[in-house]
């Protein structure tokens, strides 16, 4: 259960947990539901960009497939050169890429080679054209211009026949894409595209399109999250805004579960904030309510919701209501498993859940610091986290032990060509400008305290993230 994982933490106290600690948390829940049984399925390498490769791609020939020349030059027998002088060679032909010269070269001669061309039989070394003196068909090899086996490649030194060119768990990017091209593969299997339901929850929210009221604030989160599950290739469900109503939550939460891998919702979970959302996660789910020792994004949900249709049994999801409508439209309560025909062994029981805040910076934060790691987990990618960079800061910043910080950060290279940092300004929760304006976030660890003019620091970049 989620509390029995919660309570394996060490030093776990659910009202101080440490970021180390909720991902702690949350690598074991996603390996409690993950799928090595997952259906996979084979697609175009051309459409594969961003999947996560359901096995190992076997190499089915070497790369390169033939020695071949690294250079324009001309390859010659290593044993011509002179050690205390230099060598003059005869040309004796040229050997052009895509076509072998199918010649006889002997001592004291060499071929004329282009890039990439196959070595002839016999020759093992190639010098650059523009090192040597030519005249007429005599070559003059300056001495010790060359050493022995230089510029030539290998076949099979890139990728050897029958190695593993790629191992599963890799998600794929535009080399890897190009690797996998390079043996002649069309296709590849992968792992099928995760599902990610969301939705925003409160009174006070309006959708784009609504009229302005006082006391309500426009949705800018179901924005924000969208985009960041589509830089992960995630296809996600937008269910919209849900208001502090019980059945609208229950139809939201149930048909969120059955559609999709993981739920995320913003907004319900502070102190203070109407506890419909809360109440019915607990109903629902086994769910933890966590303040986590971080600024922003303190008050955060985790868990899992079963998949069941309990509420079309009941009449929850009421397609006459807008977000029953919506989701009957996606699917009428069968997941992707069931869609496919999957065995009822191989589909998920669960769908993981993720209460976030409702502040838009705090949504973004607890999205890249937790729910980004977890997801790709979930989608059966072995990726290690992006590495945090090293910059100097050139400003103060105060900070507390006991909880880690993320500030937005502006990174630039100073004169002196190294990497500096400084705040967008006022770090509120609010302040979602801030984050256009940052392309990267301070990460002042959990022990850390004040940072003084100077000091060097952590930072998270943007790209390749968001």
């Amino acid at each position: 259960s989620v509390d029995e994982i919660a309570a394996s933490l060490q030093g776990y106290d659910p009202q101080a947990l440490s970021a180390t600690q909720v991902n702690e948390f949350l690598r074991e829940l996603v390996d409690s539901v993950a799928f090595g049984h997952e259906i996979t399925e084979r697609i175009a390498v051309a459409d594969s960009l961003g999947r996560v490769l359901a096995n190992d791609v076997l190499s089915p020939l070497n790369v390169p497939a033939h020695d071949n020349s690294a250079m324009d030059g001309f390859a010659f027998d290593s044993q011509d050169l002179n050690a205390d002088a230099s060598t003059t060679l005869a040309v004796v032909g040229t050997a052009m890429a895509g076509k072998a010269w199918s010649g006889v070269c002997g001592r004291g001669h060499c071929v004329r080679i282009m890039t990439g061309a196959v070595m002839p039989a016999g020759l093992d070394t190639v010098v650059p054209h523009e090192f040597v003196a030519l005249s007429g068909d005599l070559v003059s090899i300056p001495q010790g211009c060359v050493k022995p086996t230089d510029n030539r490649r290998l076949a099979g030194e890139d990728i050897a026949l029958g190695s593993v060119a790629l191992p599963k768990g890799t998600r794929l990017g535009p080399a890897g894409l190009g690797l996998i091209a390079s043996l002649g593969s069309p296709t590849v299997w992968v792992h099928r595209r995760l599902k990610v339901a969301y939705f925003s929850t409160g009174d006070e929210v309006l959708s784009l399109g609504d009229a302005p009221r006082e006391g309500a604030v426009y949705d800018s989160n179901r924005y924000t999250v969208s985009g960041l599950l589509a830089r992960l290739g995630i296809e996600y469900i937008d269910l919209g805004v849900v208001p502090d109503d019980p059945v609208a939550l229950q139809s939201a939460f149930e048909g969120a579960a059955v559609l999709a891998d993981a739920v995320i919702t913003s907004g319900g979970v502070s102190v203070g904030e109407a506890d419909f959302t809360k109440a019915m996660m607990r109903e629902l789910g086994d769910v933890a309510f966590w303040k986590v020792a971080m600024r922003p994004g303190r008050p955060m949900a985790v868990g899992a919701i079963a998949k069941h249709p309990k509420g079309a049994r009941e009449g929850v999801f009421d397609e006459k209501s807008a977000l029953g409508h919506r989701i009957h439209s996606l699917g009428r309560y069968a997941n992707d498993s069931e869609r496919q025909d999957a065995p009822a062994s191989l589909q998920r029981s669960h769908a993981l859940l993720f209460g976030l805040p409702g502040n838009p910076v705090a949504v973004m934060v607890t999205f890249l610091a937790f729910v980004r790691p977890a997801l790709l987990r979930l989608m059966g990618s072995t990726e290690s986290p992006p590495p945090l960079l090293k910059a100097q800061s050139v400003e103060a910043m105060r900070k507390k032990p006991g909880r880690t910080e993320y500030q937005r950060g502006v990174v630039s290279v100073s004169t002196s060509g190294q990497l500096e940092v400084k705040t967008t300004g006022s770090q509120g929760s609010g302040v979602l400008s801030s984050m256009v304006q940052a392309n990267g976030l301070v990460v002042l660890h959990h022990d850390q305290g004040h940072v003084a003019v100077g000091d060097v620091v952590d930072v998270m970049m943007f790209d390749g993230a968001i």
